[in-house]
């Protein structure tokens, strides 16, 4: 079976609070993007795991796909299987890519094996793989609060609108980044903010990272400025970056525009 993960970016991200157990309270908007991954798994006479394209730096033991796979092989009597994942979603760019993978992992190996899982029991299996992970069961747009994991529907369309997603060459990790950060509780709530009109988010729509992150990455800002410069209605990093992603109401050719840069773009539906 071939599945195809996909992206997401963060629309908005407030850093409303830190817990006790040291994570932080969030606020965003997950929105799924079509830049994706390929991920093939057949049953096997033994395992294996391959993974091609950008190269992942994590042992096998750490990685979302196997760590997935073990979740369920404890839970399931399943066969060994053959799992094969081609990397181009982006590392350290804020858009979910291995949270996505081991996602579609579970997807995957409930439908090749029959197992019924529905959807409340593969979001909670998800969020052991990581906070980022549940999005990708239903893989719709949603309001995601709590350490990331707590989402609820949110009736969002950005049908009609041309996305760039820009990721400079520069990564940035997360725990860097919510070092950086000092929790607030936003002057406008998230909710409402994401119903103005998509040309008043410049003003109001903000990601808490973006501050102290493009002051120690100035490209991420040279980014997000060359896009508004061609035109877009709004542009932001997603999550802690250092991917950055333009809204435009029109096609436009940038290629040429962002050497050395990683780069998806497209409609979205």
């Amino acid at each position: 079976m071939v599945v195809y993960p996909n992206c997401k970016i963060n629309i908005g991200l407030n850093i409303v609070s830190k817990r006790p157990d040291g994570f932080h309270n969030i606020e965003s908007v997950f929105y799924p993007v079509g830049w994706c991954d390929m991920l093939e798994i057949i049953p096997s006479a033994a395992n294996s795991f391959i993974f091609d394209g950008l190269k992942i730096n994590c042992p096998l033991e750490e990685n979302l796909c196997y760590k997935a796979w073990q979740l369920l092989k404890r839970r399931f009597d399943i066969p060994n299987i053959s799992l094969y994942l081609y990397k181009k979603i982006p590392f350290g760019a804020g858009l979910g890519g291995g949270s996505s993978d081991g996602a579609f992992v579970l997807r995957t190996l409930n439908e090749l094996f029959g197992l019924e899982m529905d959807r409340t029991a593969m979001e909670a299996l998800a969020s052991e793989l990581g906070s980022d992970c549940p999005f990708f069961i239903d893989n719709l747009p949603c309001f995601v609060s709590g350490t990331g994991a707590d989402i609820a529907p949110v009736e969002l369309s950005l049908k009609g609108y041309y996305l760039m997603v820009v990721k400079p060459a520069v990564s940035v990790s997360t725990v860097e980044a919510y070092r950086m950060v000092t929790p607030q509780k936003p002057v406008l709530p998230l909710s409402e903010v994401i119903k103005m009109p998509v040309t008043a988010w410049k003003k109001c729509l903000s990601n808490d990272f973006e501050s102290p992150v493009m002051e120690q990455y100035p490209a991420i800002r040279r980014v997000k400025d060359q896009l508004y410069e061609m035109g877009a209605v709004y542009a932001a990093m997603s999550g802690s970056g250092s991917a950055v992603y333009g809204l435009f109401e029109q096609e436009v050719d940038t290629d040429k525009d962002f050497a050395g840069c990683q780069l998806w773009k497209g409609w979205l539906l």
